[in-house]
């Protein structure tokens, strides 16, 4: 549900699944979808407003989410995403 342009955290999706203060739990489900997913996986941020694959790991992750959200328009500042994308329920 969260919309192209914007992004949303592990703990703002826990919440909204009824699962407050378990972000991890969303992380570890986006860790395992399928590598063909529809789902756009690359919305999801952490609490700071930055991708959280580190850079170096998960075979280009980083990259891939960052040239994502770049795509749909989001800004970032430095390695941060600036607060204006942060998607609001």
């Amino acid at each position: 549900m969260i919309p192209m342009g914007k992004v949303a955290t592990y703990g703002q999706i826990a919440a909204l699944a009824g699962l407050p203060g378990h972000a991890r739990y969303v992380g570890h489900a986006l860790r395992n979808l399928p590598k063909n997913t529809r789902l756009p996986w690359h919305r999801v941020v952490n609490a700071g407003l930055r991708i959280s694959v580190q850079v170096g790991t998960c075979a280009g992750g980083f990259n891939l989410q960052r040239q994502r959200l770049e795509a749909e328009k989001v800004e970032f500042i430095g390695e941060r995403i600036a607060r204006a994308y942060r998607w609001e329920p």
